[in-house]
């Protein structure tokens, strides 16, 4: 039996559930899917400094897909020097930085986060009250039904969540996504006013980027110092043996709590001893 978990499955995946499909539209906080509101792409960057600054005076964060790189750059630098507290993230910013980025835009070190592929880098940030996405109407990868709904769904986690899509035509993926998230958005209204559930906005604290370099730092000493004790050179064969079943189950265990680090550090241990029972014949 398998049980494959997905916000967004695609074709493919549908089709392997043979119709056994189980939604779970419904939120335990009694978040809505964020409302979507169509704009002309005409004067799309004015119109959304106005939108700026607005979530902005009410103490939210915003998020803005561009298409080309080229074009986040020039928003961000366009929007710096009306007074903007903004960033932009691509592709040619390290792993680091990225995620200083993202935790910078939580604390409010910046207002608004400007990128090319929002949807990849595994943004839940409750702050983000307004997605505004430019150019909705340009088909492709980017602007596609998955993509469009991945998008606007990082404004889910915002009671005051809401989605811009700035286009002059509706194009099919977008016909098809506000559809979906129309249809998902009455269902969970529905439910909340039922059970009389008002919903509330996630609370989610913000990690301590510096904190947890320096438990992994820490985590990856005490696994350098696992693979060198215990000098496997004293012992004999049959004590190498029994010292590889135990390091083996101390793998596992170490594997099974996610302890990858350690896990890695006790298999090349293991190996090691095992060259040295081939190179005695053993």
């Amino acid at each position: 039996q398998v049980i494959y978990v997905s916000a967004t499955p695609g074709p493919y995946e549908l089709k392997q559930t043979g119709g056994a499909v189980v939604e779970q539209v419904v939120r335990p906080t009694g978040l809505v899917d964020p409302e979507i509101i169509l704009k002309p792409a005409k004067g799309q960057v004015d119109d959304l400094l106005e939108e700026i600054r607005r979530a902005v005076a009410r103490g939210e964060r915003v998020l803005v897909t561009t298409l080309t790189k080229r074009m986040a750059e020039s928003l961000t630098e366009y929007y710096a020097e009306l007074g903007v507290r903004v960033r932009y993230m691509h592709s040619d910013i390290d792993t680091l930085e990225r995620i200083e980025i993202v935790r910078d835009l939580r604390l409010g070190a910046f207002d608004v986060l400007v990128g090319i592929n929002l949807l990849r880098e595994g943004l839940d940030m409750p702050e983000v009250a307004l997605v505004a996405v430019l150019d909705a109407d340009k088909e492709g990868y980017l602007r596609s039904e998955t993509s469009l709904i991945q998008t606007c769904g990082r404004a889910a986690r915002n009671v005051n969540g809401r989605v811009i899509l700035y286009a002059d035509k509706v194009t099919g993926s977008m016909r098809r996504a506000m559809d979906e998230m129309n249809r998902r958005r009455a269902k969970q209204i529905a439910y909340n006013r039922a059970h009389g559930i008002v919903p509330r906005s996630i609370s989610k604290p913000v990690p301590d980027l510096l904190a947890r370099l320096g438990a992994l730092a820490a985590r990856k000493e005490e696994a350098a110092r696992a693979a060198e004790d215990a000098a496997p050179y004293l012992l004999s064969p049959r004590e190498l043996e029994r010292e590889i079943d135990r390091l083996r189950k101390e793998m596992k265990r170490a594997a099974d709590r996610m302890d990858f680090e350690r896990a890695a550090a006790l298999r090349d241990r293991i190996l090691a001893m095992e060259r040295q029972l081939l190179e005695a014949g053993v």
